[in-house]
């Protein structure tokens, strides 16, 4: 068995430890008092959980083996990675403040988020020459580990606003909750789409002429949206709606445009589904499960994982990174989308630990900028990658 083979069975093997180790976690939320963050779910929970991160681990060095570069060079490799990095985050975390409902928040994030990762190309390729130092290694994996300490802040924020927010009536901020519950049935929604359409071994073709030469786009999802100025050439039952606007100019920017409006169209569905069947809005269902929650405690936990995370993000994303872009193309800076979310990024969570420190902002509204903190960074990781055209876009 080669070392790619062996990589791929240990992310598959961390995932299913991760899904189990969530329904542990889950366990123990009846739990009263300190029980609550000393029972034995919570246990065999957080020991399920480093096992999981150490099978991924082994995932990341057999997969650094079998390419021969550090596994983080494309969409598949860093979101894992990310995921990898956002389960390490949160064991530190758990074994700072002991809390078991920490788990059944955060390891269904990193499980979304290595799910998300699963539906892009995984075959190894060799490095382009931009990416072919020690930098890679330093700024990307310094960033993501910044980025996944600051998405523990999100999922305590997440435990934070659910019990918090009185859900008897609708109004802003009922629906901005609901909201970010929708994004994470859209993410789901992606896996979901994308896996029952590759299983189909779906595809339709497209060709389009960009600067002389003719290009062609292969979609593996049905065409809502075509590429700008392109022609069908498969024949297909599903018509596209309409093109992509032409300013978007990203490689294969179509295709992951129409990937995008499925994710959305998936998501609003399975919402509508739980809807249905829960028979009243998801947070107001989740709800009364976290009566027993300290506050005070997640509270805490929002603001030292953004203390923590916010100079590693800082260090990775902005200085490394600026080093990085010196080597590989001569200046420091250059407005490229990815440095521009990746600075309005930095200057969110100064402005979030600005406020909590000289204004007061603790309790609900400081979770409140820790869910959308971590929607910028998703943003960033999504819409940035795919929609978005740059030097950072991945294929």
């Amino acid at each position: 068995m080669d070392f790619y083979t062996i990589s791929s069975n240990l992310l598959y093997t961390a995932f299913v430890i991760y899904l189990v180790a969530t329904f542990f976690f889950g366990a123990t939320i009846r739990a009263k008092g300190s029980a609550q963050r000393t029972s034995r779910a919570g246990t065999i929970g957080i020991v399920l959980t480093t096992i999981g991160f150490l099978a991924q681990t082994g995932y990341f060095i057999t997969r650094w083996i079998a390419s021969g570069h550090a596994p983080v060079s494309n969409l598949f490799e860093f979101t894992t990675f990310f995921g990898m990095m956002l389960v390490f985050a949160f064991i530190i975390i758990y074994f700072i403040y002991r809390l078991n409902i920490l788990g059944l928040f955060a390891l269904p994030v990193a499980l979304i988020v290595i799910g998300y990762a699963s539906m892009f190309p995984r075959e190894l390729s060799p490095l382009i020459p931009a990416l072919k130092t020690h930098w890679l290694y330093i700024h990307v994996t310094t960033a993501a580990l910044g980025e996944a300490i600051l998405a523990v802040s999100f999922a305590a924020g997440l435990i934070y606003l659910i019990k918090k927010v009185d859900q008897s009536s609708f109004n802003v901020k009922t629906f901005s909750l609901e909201f970010v519950l929708y994004m994470i049935f859209a993410t789901l929604g992606f896996i979901l789409v994308t896996t029952t359409f590759n299983a189909m071994d779906y595809q339709v073709t497209f060709e389009y002429e960009k600067e002389g030469e003719l290009l062609t786009s292969e979609y593996h999802l049905p065409a809502i949206v075509a590429p700008y100025d392109s022609e069908m050439v498969t024949e297909d039952r599903f018509s596209p709606l309409f093109e992509a606007p032409s300013w978007m100019e990203g490689q294969e920017a179509g295709r992951k445009f129409n990937t995008f409006i499925w994710s959305l169209m998936a998501g609003l569905a399975l919402h509508l589904l739980m809807l249905l069947i829960l028979r009243k809005r998801v947070a107001k269902a989740i709800q009364p499960l976290l009566s027993r929650v300290n506050l005070d405690l997640v509270d805490e936990i929002i603001y030292r994982s953004v203390a923590i995370g916010f100079p590693v993000f800082t260090l990775g994303a902005l200085i490394f990174a600026a080093i990085w872009a010196q080597v590989a193309w001569n200046r420091f800076w250059g407005w490229d989308p990815k440095e521009v979310w990746a600075l309005i990024t930095w200057f969110f969570y100064a402005a979030f630990l600005h406020l909590r420190l000289s204004r007061g902002w603790h309790g609900e509204k400081s979770a409140w900028l820790a869910v959308i903190g971590f929607a910028i960074i998703m943003f960033n990781l999504i819409a940035v990658n795919l929609v978005l055209f740059g030097l950072h876009s991945y294929a």
